[in-house]
């Protein structure tokens, strides 16, 4: 049995890929069952520096659907940061209230301070452009689940790569699992280079393309992002690419049976309405299963649930 009692979550690295599993097996059991009374005198903190709909809806259902109480924000400018109280002392304060903190903010880094200053477990909700954790694990199920495996799979990510936290983890995540990776984007939103090394050390293959064309004959999973204007300083340079990939249903006309478009959500024009009715699309069952996964990290994290080997 693995224990992940106290456990913080705040890199896609800080579990290994035996966890990933074990962790996507019991999000399964809460899946056939996601209505139990296993945090009945835990507190959960849902604090949002940044907006979110997804995430904080989905860990704050999974809360209450396993009795915990959630308490929290999702707009600083209600709290005492407005009086200038720092990142620090917030978090010192929460976590005298609460069992487990669940943390957005828009600053890189800023989960991984929060963890090493609470005095309970840390999950990172998003810290800036760096991590996505528990996104990538809802990812993860939503791949094995549609494909049958995690492994050897042609992986396409599409989009926003350099700014996107959602694909900077699943890219090292997938890496376990020998993907070989496809990455379409602008020339300005290539993917970072140190995610491209984290693929050369694992001794993987990665290809870069400007046209989406390209990759539909092969792809198993087309993972598109938003462009995301809010990371762009320079108003003018989002403008330049915002509009640079738009898949419909006709783009998709020779993929492969078993493809499926992932996408962490909010969309804007990037996927149109037409794919929705096609059979690969599947992000919002992808934003459904987020809720099964994170009941499985918090039970896990809490010391309800052990994972089993």
């Amino acid at each position: 049995m693995t224990n992940l009692k106290g456990k913080n979550l705040i890199s896609i690295t800080d579990y290994t890929k035996d966890e990933y599993i074990q962790i996507l097996d019991l999000a399964k059991e809460f899946e056939a069952n996601p209505k139990q009374p296993l945090l009945g005198d835990k507190v959960v903190a849902s604090i949002f520096f940044e907006p979110s709909t997804r995430t904080r809806l989905s860990f704050e259902s999974a809360a209450n659907m396993l009795e915990a109480r959630v308490i929290g924000f999702s707009n600083p400018a209600a709290t005492s940061l407005q009086k200038g109280e720092s990142l620090h002392d917030t978090i010192q304060m929460v976590s005298s209230y609460s069992d487990i903190i669940v943390m957005r903010h828009p600053r890189d880094g800023a989960a991984r301070y929060a963890a090493e200053v609470a005095s309970v477990p840390v999950i990172n909700a998003g810290d800036g452009a760096n991590q996505h954790p528990t996104q990538c694990m809802l990812d993860l199920y939503s791949i094995r689940k549609t494909q049958g495996t995690l492994d050897n799979l042609n992986i396409t990510m599409v989009g926003d790569l350099k700014y996107g936290r959602t694909v900077h983890s699943l890219v090292q995540a997938m890496c376990n699992f020998k993907a070989t990776f496809h990455f379409v984007s602008p020339k300005e939103l290539e993917m970072p280079e140190s995610v491209k090394r984290h693929v050369q050390d694992a001794g993987l293959k990665y290809k870069e393309y400007t046209n989406l064309e390209d990759v539909i004959p092969f792809s198993d999973i087309i993972y598109m992002t938003r462009i995301q204007k809010e990371r762009f300083s320079d108003p003018m340079e989002y403008e330049k690419v915002k509009d640079c990939y738009v898949l419909d249903a006709a783009t998709l006309k020779g993929c492969k049976d078993n493809m499926r478009v992932l996408h962490p959500l909010p969309r804007v024009n990037e996927i149109a309405m037409d794919v929705d009715k096609t059979p690969y699309a599947y992000y919002f069952q992808q934003a459904q299963n987020g809720v099964y996964v994170r009941q499985a990290l918090m039970a896990a994290i809490l010391g309800v649930k052990q994972l089993k080997n």
